[in-house]
């Protein structure tokens, strides 16, 4: 059951009992050095709040607190730690009202798509309490007979995890659970745009029973010198990182120091195609849903559309009807569809790539709504009649702007589609069966939605090919990034 809006008051004293503190080794505390930064609400420009700012001595008391732990987590009994992860579920489940408000004063998402972020994270946590139980090896015969083999498998150890601010709630639990599950212990370096609702879940993971050194986590402002501290320590043994494809290979390269296992989930440029068979009510109201997610600032955001000749008026119109109506405005109030962008930088790219974009030719489909004067805000728009070489056919927008090029074969569409370096999702709509398999088998992406606008599902394998990385969160695989094989020959 949801609660009605707070009021300014009752949202300043949640967030003046929010933790503003680093979490090191089960405790609170200061940073070394005392520094604090400011959290902006992005739908004023105003400050929140500050949180302590982690330094590199911060960063090696926090590898140190895992590394300490490790032994110990890997040794609890697997049933004992699907206990804790569960117990985690329930309390994240049951101050969902607080966690989804959190989300929205720093990230500036709609209420309703806050709550909807903190029951999709909560799921990591059951999902993965249910895989704790069922991490398996085998035991053989050797082929020739002469000997037995065992195969075991093992958590690789302490983690270093850098999670984003678009989804500050849930990309940390996607990489807490299965590590958790796995029986490794972790660093977490949340966004410094959207600290608070990380220091909040890890609140929760301590009152569910994870033990101190387990969970470490450092909100900074210079996140730099913080992860050079950890990645360059040969205690580490594993970084996993969402966030854009320029600094994941940053840190791969910065990663080959020690060899570290690496799960990356990277940028994006998601196609969405509309067949000449699709159902143009669900594909525009898929398309909604794919592109107009936190603002279109989702790495699995719909970021070019491919429409059929014979059917592109009406989709365009249809799309271009549904966004011109959403409400912008601040995701506190009531009935906002829209909230703003993250940052002044954020809401400049997406501003540069529409001007490009109608400076080479592109006109909307219809005229924009209003936003507000404060804040990082930006209004919904179909894009048509783009040049080929406009930039955000080829680059990520990262905000709420729908541009449509128009196909005649399914050659043509699935060619541009996959006429990228990046490779997370790809949609499409048909109602034909045997175009679906050809389709999602042509597509070159690591996921694909077919005739639904959304992916993501805690039991399914999350992640991509291409320079969208490597390695899955989610599903049956998910947990297997946290372990290591060990192959034991006996001689009987």
């Amino acid at each position: 059951m949801t609660r009605t809006p707070l009021n300014p008051e009752q949202e300043s004293q949640l967030i003046a009992e929010s933790k503003k503190l680093l979490l090191i080794a089960g405790e609170w505390s200061k940073s070394a050095d005392g520094k604090t930064f400011p959290v902006e609400d992005p739908s004023t420009g105003d400050e929140l709040c500050r949180v302590s700012d982690a330094g590199p001595r911060d960063a090696r008391h926090a590898l140190d607190s895992a590394s300490a732990a490790q032994a110990g987590w890997a040794a609890v009994a697997p049933r004992e730690r699907a206990e804790i992860l569960r117990k985690a579920y329930e309390l994240i489940v049951a101050h969902q009202e607080d966690l989804a408000l959190l989300i929205t004063l720093e990230n500036g998402k709609p209420l309703a798509e806050a709550r909807g972020e903190v029951l999709y994270g909560a799921d990591f946590f059951r999902w993965f309490s249910e895989e704790a139980v069922r991490i398996d090896g085998r035991y053989n015969t050797a082929p020739n007979g002469q000997g037995r083999y065992i195969v075991l498998k093992q958590p690789v150890g302490p983690c270093l995890f850098i999670t984003p601010w678009n989804f500050p709630i849930a990309m940390g639990c996607r990489k807490i659970a299965p590590a958790a599950a796995a029986g490794c212990t972790m660093v977490v370096k949340p966004a410094e745009q959207t600290p608070i609702s990380m220091l909040a879940l890890a609140d929760l993971l301590t009152e569910a029973g994870f033990p101190a050194g387990v969970l470490n986590v450092l909100p900074t402002s210079n996140p730099g010198p913080v992860v050079d501290a950890i990645i360059d320590d040969p205690r580490l043994r594993k970084l996993s990182f969402t966030g854009s494809t320029e600094v994941g290979k940053d840190l791969f390269r910065k990663s080959a120091g020690n060899l570290l296992k690496l799960s990356m989930e990277l940028g994006g440029n998601a196609p969405f195609i509309v067949f000449d068979d699709a159902d143009i009510e669900q594909a525009v109201a898929g398309a909604i849903i794919a592109k107009m997610r936190n603002a279109g600032q989702a790495c699995v955001a719909a970021n070019r559309f491919y429409v059929h000749e014979s059917v592109a008026e009406r989709f365009i119109s249809g799309l271009s009807d549904q966004m011109s109506k959403m409400r912008v405005g601040r995701g506190t109030q009531r009935g906002v569809q829209v909230g703003p962008l993250i940052d002044a930088s954020g809401q400049r790219k997406v501003n540069d790539l529409v001007a490009d974009a109608i400076q080479r030719g592109a006109r909307t489909a219809a005229a924009p709504a209003q936003v507000a004067d404060r804040g990082y805000f930006t209004p919904p728009v179909v894009l048509i009649d783009l040049a080929p070489d406009s930039r955000l056919l080829h680059e990520e927008i990262f905000g709420p702007v729908a541009p449509v090029v128009i196909f005649k074969t399914d050659e043509e569409a699935i060619t541009s589609a996959n006429n990228t370096p990046n490779g997370l999702v790809s949609y499409f709509y048909s109602q034909n069966l045997s175009r679906c398999i050809k389709t999602a088998e042509a597509l070159e992406a690591g996921m694909v939605g077919v005739n639904r606008g959304f992916v993501s599902d805690a039991s399914a394998p999350f992640g991509g090919i291409k320079h969208s990385g490597f390695g899955r969160e989610g599903g049956r695989e998910g947990i297997e990034d946290y372990l290591e094989v060990k192959y034991v020959a006996l001689s009987i």
